[in-house]
């Protein structure tokens, strides 16, 4: 259930409240001519709210609270930043409230409609991850694709943010900031964090060192998964097991610990074992794919450099255990998609914001609009409930909008909820 001070704020932002006049407790009439910029920093709600108080227009911050004397216990009666408010808004007025200087600030009481209350806690007390997947048909279309829009905008502030992140640690290097990047991805969410770990503790420059031996590349990787460490009877195996005892001692390496990578329930086709070769022979057949990317190659180009072919002995296993029936080793052209949504795009945003070339973000989206949405079960209960992704751009909307707004219960910041709400006025 939304406490009053949520229902407060959030009717007040949106102007939801039933009265276009009110008095405040001291007898001024109030009209509310904007109600300011929410704030979601530490100080009062809203700034630069404008309001008329009789005859006075007054230009300054607002601050909400379900009593009056909330102001007293948090203490902004003794607080300068609070000094700035020039009006109260209360569910309940139950004592004067002043700023620091003793001046006493207007309160107005504000009713919120019934049914307003009703569809906020009806949507806060949902059990579902997505509390409004009932009342999504018929959803007005230039509401949700503008929403839609907004949000993949904040998914790749996220990323990019994550990038510069790296970007930072690697010192400034893109080369290694995208190779740490791409191999966390082909972690595929249960082994994200795994194939990041094993690729900073593997710098990029040796993977490039032994280029031209696909052999060599695979020994290192497997090798620093700590996935070369028993004893078996297998040729290719021994012989990456060798390869890696040589070029460990060369590059004074040490692996992290096979028991990182996660296999419970994880279909054969996403076993760290083969997603491991899988990377090794992107980066067999691809030795300078940031600069490839870079020359803006078109998505089934890029596509390819992904879905590239593996050594012959990953088409019969899925792990060094034991054999398998022969099957299609390859990342797969949707794997390869994810790869360009989940690794290109954000890259070349990240690089274009970080190079000051606009043109580079503009690629990015424009990639990102030109590829086919995801399908996962994430996304799934908003195509059941008849909203279409038309592409990627879309498709990673609804993602944001799943992973950051409906399970979290954020529906009092969703653009969605308030569409639904405003409608129960109607």
């Amino acid at each position: 259930m939304a406490t009053q001070e949520q229902i407060l704020h959030y009717a007040w932002k949106y102007q939801l409240y039933a009265e276009p006049e009110w008095t405040t407790t001291d007898g001024e009439q109030l009209r509310v001519i904007t109600p300011g910029i929410h704030n979601t920093d530490a100080g009062p709600d809203f700034f630069n709210a404008k309001v008329q108080l009789d005859d006075i227009t007054w230009v300054g911050n607002v601050e909400i609270h379900g009593r009056s004397s909330d102001w007293l216990r948090h203490g902004h009666d003794t607080n300068p930043a609070y000094d700035s408010v020039i009006l109260h808004v209360v569910g309940e007025a139950d004592t004067p409230i002043r700023r620091t200087d003793g001046s006493l600030i207007p309160q107005v009481v504000v009713r919120v409609p019934e049914r307003v209350v009703r569809s906020i806690d009806w949507l806060l007390s949902r059990e579902q991850a997505v509390p409004c997947i009932d009342r999504l048909s018929g959803l007005d279309d230039r509401l949700l694709y503008g929403w839609l829009s907004a949000l993949v905008g904040e998914r790749l502030k996220r990323k990019t943010n994550d990038i510069f992140r790296r970007l930072e640690r690697t010192h400034n290097d893109w080369n290694e900031t995208f190779y740490i990047t791409l191999s966390r991805n082909f972690g595929f969410g249960t082994n994200s964090d795994a194939f990041e770990w094993l690729a900073s503790g593997l710098p990029f420059k040796y993977i490039c060192k032994q280029r031209h031996s696909t052999v060599q590349i695979e020994a290192l990787l497997f090798g620093q998964a700590g996935m070369l460490s028993d004893t078996r009877d297998d040729a290719y195996y021994r012989t990456l097991q060798r390869e890696y005892h040589f070029l460990r001692t060369k590059y004074s390496l040490r692996p992290i610990d096979a028991h990182l990578f996660k296999n419970f329930r994880t279909r054969p086709l996403n076993f760290p074992h083969l997603r491991v070769a899988q990377l090794a022979s992107v980066w067999a057949h691809n030795d300078t794919l940031f600069s490839e990317i870079l020359e803006d190659p078109s998505a089934d180009r890029l596509c390819r450099c992904f879905d590239v072919p593996l050594s012959a002995y990953w088409n019969t296993h899925f792990h060094f255990d034991y054999p398998s029936p022969p099957h299609k080793s390859t990342l797969g052209p949707a794997a390869a998609r994810l790869m360009l949504i989940n690794t290109v795009v954000p890259i070349l945003y990240a690089y274009g914001l970080q190079k000051n070339v606009p043109e580079y973000c503009e690629r990015a989206e424009r990639l990102l609009d030109s590829l086919p949405p995801e399908r996962n079960a994430v996304i799934r209960p908003f195509t059941e409930a008849g909203i279409r992704a038309r592409n990627a751009s879309d498709s990673q909307a609804l993602l944001q909008l799943r992973r950051e707004y409906c399970e979290p219960k954020r529906c009092l910041s969703c653009r969605i909820a308030f569409g639904l709400i405003k409608h129960s006025l109607a």
